[in-house]
């Protein structure tokens, strides 16, 4: 049997650097206090007993699923905080699972660590695009599997279930010791076949399953799921969790929105050829309180919403579901959105920036996921694999411009409330929110983007002056059907190079805009949420 290089191989970080200098434990501090914390609970009263007995071992299982996250990301997490004194640098280093930014272009904080891989720990650092295209291997691009090299300098694939072999059996133990507590079949079901699935890296059955829960009040999203991480191809998956409470009154009044996604997908802004495709309407649209993150989606910039699952083939069979996490988005709204329009927003129009329209365009950017094309229109394969790492962006990107349209049109029918300049203006501020959210992350890309076309196509104003931008109504809505049907046409034609020109010239942040982010960042709005969590917190 070959014997194979160490599975995570420390990346540049020297682990004997110099002590961190007084300034920069200041500005370690300052990085630290732009986080605001928020604590995440719900009212349990209402659970079952064994619901209250459940949600602990699914946060043990979570606490596997941030563990493995540490070792996609950067390596050995003890290694990098026992060379570290300054507990604002532990600190920050917990908050970005690494040495790097992540709000700020995954720029590194520690003297001595070098650039963060593209790829992560996903694949050998000195690894070069040539090698991995030239390496003959069937999985390779697989979701699940890393790729590694071994002493004799080979490239080889190994899948996360072995990596991970010990973690994966605890984890898989405690959801079905959870699986015997569930009261809800469907629950159960998922439960049990999420536990066989962290076993064999085949996802398909258990996502099919958790698209058929309907009724369960506890809800568990677990494993390598989203593909951010992976910034050199976009292929490889990172493991993360939620556990979470739905919230039954909320989600009875976002139900009958998943029913129009035929309708919307027939008139979306683009020719025909782009929107054959139909959406599933299997799907279902909730709310929920998170009382617990993990791994990737607790790294930086915390998610609000979720929309999976990512497979496709469930995608066209199924739909997806909608997960609205409402606290945290309450809590990304008091405590930043409010602050930026206060300062941004033309004084005349900050009264249309309003949690429900914040509420709305975020549900429906989710929503947006399953309008478009997945696969393209050359039938060589999904949108996904010809756009490589381009790829998550310009989905991003997509599902915000389509989330507005769907409100857009939503409105006209009379489906929502609201004054349709409250949804303009709140998407408007909440770009700002998301830029800050740095180049590395694919949402802030996005938003660049979607700034930079605003700006061309006049949908906004900019007060030099005041430093404050307003909303040009008839502008903003033909900039919004412009841009959709550019992405749109991107993705059916899988064209890698037109999305990469589209982001080397839209992708940057503009003088003046910068000026403004400073003047955010000045003012001590804090740039994103950490979260105070746990068995404790919730009285369990």
């Amino acid at each position: 049997m070959k014997k194979i290089l160490s599975l995570f191989v420390m990346t540049s970080l020297a682990l004997s650097c110099v002590p961190i200098s007084e300034p920069e434990e200041t500005q370690l501090q300052k990085k630290v206090n732009e986080y605001a914390e928020f604590t995440l609970t719900t009212d349990i009263s209402s659970l079952s007993e064994n619901q209250k007995k459940m949600i602990p071992l699914l946060i043990e299982v979570a606490e596997i699923m941030d563990q493995l996250f540490w070792k996609e990301a950067f390596g050995d997490k003890n290694a990098l905080l026992d060379t570290l004194s300054d507990e604002a640098a532990k600190t920050f280093v917990r908050y970005n699972y690494g040495p790097w930014d992540r709000l700020r272009g995954n720029e590194p904080f520690i003297d001595g660590v070098g650039e963060k891989p593209a790829g992560a720990q996903h694949y050998p650092a000195d690894m070069t695009k040539e090698e991995f295209e030239a390496f003959e291997s069937e999985d390779k691009t697989s979701l699940y599997t890393f790729v590694r090299r071994n002493e004799e300098g080979q490239l080889y694939t190994l899948p996360y279930h072995e990596a991970f072999a010990a973690e994966v059996q605890r984890a898989a133990d405690l959801l079905k010791q959870a699986a015997e507590l569930a009261e809800d079949e469907g629950f159960k079901k998922y439960l049990n076949l999420r536990a066989e699935a962290l076993l064999s890296d085949d996802y398909l059955a258990s996502d099919l399953a958790w698209m058929d829960m309907k009724n369960n009040r506890i809800d568990f999203v677990v494993g390598p799921i989203e593909n951010y991480e992976d910034q050199l191809y976009n292929y490889k998956t990172a493991h993360e969790a939620y556990v979470l409470v739905k919230d039954m009154a909320w989600s009875e009044k976002l139900a009958k929105y998943v029913s129009f996604l035929p309708e919307l997908q027939a008139n979306l802004p683009v020719e025909d050829k782009y929107k054959q495709e139909t959406p599933g309407t299997d799907s279902d649209l909730n709310a929920y309180d998170v009382i617990y993150y993990a791994g990737d989606c607790n790294s930086g910039g915390k998610t609000i919403a979720i929309n999976l699952p990512n497979d496709e083939r469930v995608q066209l069979e199924k739909g997806t579901r909608r997960l609205q996490l409402k606290n945290a988005m309450q809590a990304k709204f008091d405590k930043i959105m409010v602050l930026i329009s206060e300062l941004l927003i033309d004084e005349s129009q900050r009264k249309h920036v309003t949690f429900d329209a914040f509420f709305a365009n975020t549900m429906f950017h989710e929503v947006a996921h399953g309008l478009g094309i997945k696969n393209t229109l050359d039938g060589k394969g999904t949108v996904r694999d010809a756009l490589k790492e381009t790829g998550s962006a310009l989905e991003e990107g997509k599902a915000d411009i389509l989330g507005l349209y769907m409100v857009t049109q939503l409105h006209k029918k009379g489906e929502i409330e609201g004054e349709l300049m409250d949804y303009y203006s709140t998407f408007l501020a909440g770009i700002f929110r998301s830029v800050r959210f740095g180049a590395s992350s694919a949402h802030g890309k996005a938003n660049m983007i979607r700034f930079n076309y605003f700006k061309e196509m006049n949908a906004f104003s900019y007060d030099a002056k005041k430093g404050t931008y307003k909303v040009n109504f008839d502008e903003f809505q033909a900039a919004m059907n412009s841009l959709s049907e550019k992405i749109l046409t991107l993705q059916g034609d899988g064209d890698y190079a037109g999305v990469t020109q589209l982001f080397e010239q839209k992708g940057l942040v503009g003088a003046d805009l910068q000026k403004d982010l400073d003047r955010v960042g000045e003012a001590g709005i804090p740039r994103d949420i950490v979260f105070k969590q746990g068995v404790e917190v919730l009285g369990l």
